[in-house]
């Protein structure tokens, strides 16, 4: 087995994503934007609605769910945008 083989196995996705070219973040529109922000939203309103045990299934406190509630309507993930 070669240097190059052992490399391979060990770390195959370098080698697959080397071929992608990297490019400058794609702007996001108006349109993805709002509804990510509505997605959002709803998933946030969803969380404070959870019971007790569902949160403790989740393993999220009252706390972490006040404070994800509370965060703006535009602050959401960015791999959402795309």
């Amino acid at each position: 087995m070669t240097n190059a083989d052992y490399h391979e196995m060990e770390h195959p996705m370098a080698h697959t994503l080397a071929r992608f070219a990297v490019s400058a973040p794609r702007r996001t529109s108006g349109i993805a934007f709002f509804r990510a922000a509505v997605a959002a939203w709803r998933q946030r309103r969803a969380l404070e609605r959870l019971d007790a045990n569902a949160r403790r299934d989740l393993g999220l406190t009252r706390a972490d769910v006040a404070r994800e509630s509370a965060r703006p309507v535009w602050d959401v993930p960015q791999s959402w945008l795309v």
